[in-house]
C-alpha cells in the first residue's frame, strides 16, 4: 500500500514541471526606469540622511557639474547648504551662509527663497555669543533678520523672524546697557550718556528701557538740566506706565513743576501682555551655571511690539554720540537731543520722531566761545600793531630800528655801528614776536580743543 502511494505521488511530480522564477533588472526594466540625475539626489539625500554629509555633498555636486538643466538643480544647491548648517561648526557655518546666499541670488523666486534667507539669519544666530563679548554675530544675525522682515513680511517664518530679531536686539541692548551702567556708577556722566541716548531711541522694547531713561534723567538733572531730565522722566511715565519708576518719575516731575503726561494706551496693553506672557522661570543654579553656557540668555526679551527694522546708520560709527545729527565733530558744533520712542514702534537711530522735543544744549556754550575766539583774535593783533610799525614804502620793522636810524647823522662810523645793533635788535624782535604770536595760537587751539568738548554736554 504504501508502496503504491509513493510511485502515485512520483508520478504527479514528474507530470507537475517546476519553474525557478527568474530575477528581473530593474535597470532595464521600462516600468521602474529612473532618471539619473534623481538617481544621484536620491542616493545623495539618504547620505545626508544618515549623516554621511561629505559623501551626500559629493553626489550633490556631481549631479550639478553634470546636469546643468535638471530640475533638481535648486534642490541640489539648496540640499548642500542644508548638510553644512546640519554639520555645525564655524567652517560649516560660514560654507552654510554662503550655500544660501548663493541659492537666493540664482533662485530669488523659488518658494525657498525666503527659507534661506532665514537659514542665513539663524546661522548667525546660533553663533551669538553673550553681551559682554564680541557682538559680530549678534549684529551680522539683526541684519539679517531685518532684511527678511523687509523682503517677505507676509511670509509664514515671518512671526518667528520677528522673535528672533526682538532676542537679538535684547542681547544688543544688553551689551550696550552694561557698559553704560558702569560709566554711571563710576562717575563719568558724558560715558554713560553716549551709552544711554543711542540704547533707548533705538532698543525701546528692551527689558530694562525704563531704567535707562530714569538712568539718563539723573544724568542730566545732576548736570543742572532739569529740562531734558523732565523729558526723560516724561519717558518713563508716558511710555512705560507700569514700570517700578513711573511713580518716581512722576514724583521728580511735580517737583520740577513740569506738566505730567497721560500713559500711553497702547503702551499700557504692550505692558500688560508682557507680564502676563509666560517665561522660563530662572532656577537658583542658573546663574552659578551661567558660566559654563556660551550662548546668551534671551528669556527676558519682549514677546510683543514691533521691533527696530532700521539698520543702524553707517554715519553713526566713530562718531560723538552726544552730537546730533551724526555729524562729525570737527569744525562745528552738534546739538544733543531726546528722542521719544514708543515701545513698539521702531525708529531710526539717531532721528527724532514727529512729536519730539529736541534740545539744544550748546548754544549759551557756543556763543560764549565764538565771544571768547574774537577777543583772543582782537588781543593778538593789537599786541601785533605794538611791536611792529608799518613803513611807507609798505614793509613793517620793529620801532627800535626806526629810532635807531634817526641817530645816525651825527657820525659815519657811529651810524655804521649803530646799523649793526639795530639789525641785531630787529632780528631779536621778530623772533620774539614770532614765538609770542606762536605761543598765542597753541593756547588759543587748546582752550578751543577745551571749548569744544564743554560744548558736548554742560558738564
Amino acid at each position: 500500500m504504501c508502496a503504491l502511494v509513493l510511485a502515485s505521488a512520483s508520478q504527479c511530480s514528474a507530470q507537475i514541471p517546476f519553474h525557478k522564477k527568474k530575477k528581473v533588472d530593474k535597470s532595464t526594466d521600462a516600468t521602474n526606469s529612473v532618471e539619473p540625475d534623481k538617481q544621484l539626489y536620491d542616493k545623495a539625500m539618504d547620505d545626508i540622511k544618515h549623516g554621511r554629509h561629505e559623501v551626500g555633498r559629493l553626489g550633490l555636486q556631481t549631479l550639478i557639474n553634470t546636469y546643468p538643466d535638471s530640475e533638481y538643480l535648486a534642490k541640489a544647491k539648496l540640499a548642500i547648504a542644508d548638510s553644512y548648517f546640519k554639520q555645525g561648526g564655524s567652517a560649516n557655518t560660514t560654507q552654510a551662509i554662503a550655500g544660501y546666499k548663493d541659492f537666493i541670488v540664482f533662485f530669488p523666486f523659488l518658494p525657498e527663497a525666503p527659507y534661506a534667507q532665514m537659514q542665513v539669519a539663524m546661522a548667525s544666530y546660533n553663533e551669538m555669543t553673550k553681551p559682554d563679548r564680541d557682538t559680530s554675530h549678534a549684529l551680522d544675525a539683526e541684519a539679517e533678520l531685518q532684511t527678511f522682515l523687509q523682503k517677505y513680511p507676509k511670509d509664514p517664518l515671518a512671526p518667528k523672524a520677528e522673535q528672533r530679531l526682538r532676542e537679538v536686539q535684547e542681547v544688543l541692548a544688553e551689551g550696550q546697557y552694561r557698559v553704560a551702567y558702569y560709566y554711571y556708577v563710576k562717575g563719568d556722566r558724558r560715558a554713560a550718556a553716549g551709552r544711554l541716548l543711542p540704547l533707548v531711541a533705538r532698543y525701546p522694547l528692551y527689558s530694562k528701557s525704563d531704567t535707562s531713561w530714569w538712568m539718563l534723567g539723573e544724568i542730566y538733572e545732576k548736570s543742572e538740566r532739569k529740562d531734558l531730565a523732565g523729558n526723560c522722566y516724561a519717558q518713563i511715565v508716558k511710555n512705560y506706565p507700569l514700570s517700578s519708576r513711573a511713580a518716581d518719575a512722576k514724583a521728580k516731575l511735580k517737583a520740577f513743576g513740569m506738566p505730567i503726561p497721560q500713559p500711553d494706551p497702547k503702551a499700557v496693553e504692550w505692558m500688560k501682555a508682557e507680564q502676563n506672557a509666560p517665561r522660563q522661570r530662572e532656577k537658583l543654579v542658573h546663574k552659578p551655571l551661567d558660566i559654563f553656557h556660551g550662548g546668551p540668555d534671551v528669556h527676558m526679551a519682549a514677546v510683543g511690539g514691533a521691533p527696530n527694522l532700521e539698520p543702524e546708520g553707517e554715519d553713526m560709527k566713530g562718531v560723538d554720540i552726544l552730537r546730533g545729527g551724526g555729524k562729525s565733530s570737527i569744525g562745528g558744533g552738534g546739538t544733543g537731543v531726546v528722542l521719544t520712542v514708543k515701545p513698539g514702534e521702531s525708529q531710526p537711530a539717531g532721528s527724532a520722531p514727529a512729536g519730539t522735543a529736541s534740545e539744544d544744549v550748546n548754544s549759551n556754550s557756543s556763543s560764549s566761545d565764538s565771544a571768547t575766539e574774537t577777543k583772543e583774535t582782537s588781543s593778538t593783533d593789537s599786541q601785533g600793531s605794538n611791536t611792529a610799525t608799518a613803513q611807507p614804502d609798505g614793509t613793517t620793522a620793529p620801532a627800535a630800528s626806526t629810532t635807531a636810524a634817526s641817530d645816525t647823522s651825527s657820525d659815519s662810523s657811529k651810524t655804521d655801528n649803530s646799523q649793526a645793533t639795530d639789525n641785531s635788535q630787529s632780528g631779536t624782535d621778530k623772533s620774539q614776536s614770532a614765538d609770542a604770536n606762536s605761543d598765542k595760537d597753541s593756547k588759543k587751539e587748546s582752550s578751543s580743543k577745551k571749548k569744544g568738548l564743554r560744548k558736548i554736554l554742560p558738564w
